[in-house]
């Protein structure tokens, strides 16, 4: 299997962005036709894990969230997940209100922005998440 498996990343590459192969479908790593294979369910989870893991770190590198409950710390993973760290440190407001334990004026602020808007429902959620320090049921 070793052996087999330095073969194909000597034939196919190493790629970890996706990139359109010479046969036109859009691929990862090494060879994994996106288009046709995709991914499993596994896969996926196994992703899942390393970006929460990813984004908590970057939380918490960034933001002081000694006053976060692990719901209220979860809300900040999503909104960094959906926004990446940088569009969540520019959620100035929200930051300083939850570096001050003010769950109430984090939530208003979290709803009074172009990204509530656009994601809607999942903002009224994590709002709701972050004002009561409860999941979201």
């Amino acid at each position: 299997m070793e052996k087999l498996i330095k073969q194909l990343k000597q034939h196919e590459g190493v790629r970890l962005l996706v990139y359109t192969c010479p046969a036109g479908y859009q691929t990862i790593g090494v060879g994994r036709n996106l288009e046709q294979r995709g991914i499993t369910d596994r896969e996926a989870d196994y992703l899942l894990s390393n970006d929460i893991s990813y984004f908590t770190d970057q939380v918490r590198s960034n933001i002081d969230t000694s006053h976060c409950n692990p719901a209220r710390e979860a809300v900040l993973i999503n909104m960094a997940f959906n926004l990446g760290i940088s569009g969540l440190l520019n959620f100035k407001e929200t930051i300083a209100a939850v570096e001050k334990g003010d769950w109430e004026t984090a939530a208003l602020e979290m709803l009074d922005s172009r990204w509530a808007v656009q994601v809607g429902k999942r903002a009224d959620e994590l709002a709701e998440q972050m004002q009561s320090g409860e999941w979201f049921k």
